[in-house]
């Protein structure tokens, strides 16, 4: 288990990046979501040592991130949104040369332990290829890999699946929730799908600050029977900004699909399904935050 208690941190150009942020996240694959600048990223990063948070606590089953770093490093797996190979290293040649670096030093134990997680992440076929020819995806399960060399207990992964295609992203999914049976892993993402479909937690994120958290379908279900919507001609959403509180739009075979929030419906307007996605920008506008979709 994972506790995150007050935890702030203030950059030197006066960025206030996190705001007595806590939270407690069991085993499992927990969602992170919020939009670009919210504070993710720095939250992942600190939680990872690989930066010191100005005030509060990070501990992993027992273990203070703060006080014993290096024990809770060898108890962690990174993957952040951004990593870089060496480029004509081989996926297995790579894998073994980080196995040397976490420590392991028994040769065939780790041999052993790199062909384990080759055929895990799906790249057996391809562990003597270079790693610069492998696409969006293979790389981001290389990432796995090597996130996953040592047996941590904490698995962090910074918006994994930007940029992959529907069939790698449906790959890493299935990979990251095998590997979130047994461990914790924190999948932080701005995209509202991932956590949909992986997480059993969640919380959202905004201007540094937690904003809700909880099981994705409890937070749907508070919005249901709440929840409006109507499709108009796309000249017609600025007029009807003027008089609804819109919550989000989209577009739907080149029309507007407008989405309100309210105990009553307002004139014109019929009942939505909730999902996710609605939970996410109703928090977002509750807090002050709001997100134009179109």
């Amino acid at each position: 288990m994972l506790r995150i208690e007050h935890l702030s941190k203030t950059y030197a150009n006066g960025v206030t990046a996190l705001k007595d942020v806590t939270l407690t996240i069991p085993t499992g694959m927990f969602g992170l979501l919020g939009p670009n600048g919210a504070g993710k990223s720095t939250l992942m990063r600190t939680l990872a040592t690989l930066q010191e948070p100005d005030a509060g606590a990070i501990r992993l089953n027992g273990t203070d991130a703060r006080s014993e770093p290096d024990a809770l490093r060898r108890q962690l797996g990174y993957l952040p949104q951004e990593f870089g190979v060496y480029p004509r290293t081989s996926a297995e040649v790579m894998l073994n040369h980080l196995a040397v670096l976490k420590g392991i030093g028994d040769r065939g134990g780790r041999r052993a332990l790199v062909e384990r997680l080759l055929v895990q992440t799906n790249l057996w076929d391809v562990r003597r290829k270079n790693l610069d020819t492998f696409s969006g995806g293979m790389r981001q399960r290389f990432g796995i890999a090597q996130a996953l060399i040592g047996q941590p207990r904490l698995i962090i992964v910074d918006e994994p699946t930007a940029g992959l295609d529907p069939a790698e992203r449906r790959r890493f999914h299935n990979l990251l929730a095998r590997i979130g049976e047994d461990v914790v892993v924190i999948l932080s993402t701005h995209i509202v799908e991932d956590v949909s479909d992986l997480c059993t937690r969640m919380a959202i994120m905004g201007d540094g600050r937690i904003l809700v958290e909880g099981e994705p379908a409890a937070l749907v279900e508070k919005l249901e029977g709440k929840l409006w919507k109507r499709v108009v001609a796309r000249d017609d959403v600025a007029a009807l900004r003027e008089r609804l509180a819109i919550l989000s739009t989209r577009l739907v075979a080149g029309r507007a699909e407008i989405r309100v929030v309210g105990n009553e419906p307002p004139e014109g307007l019929t009942p939505a399904e909730p999902t996710l996605e609605d939970v996410y920008f109703a928090t977002l506008k509750q807090h002050g935050l709001d997100v134009t979709s179109i």
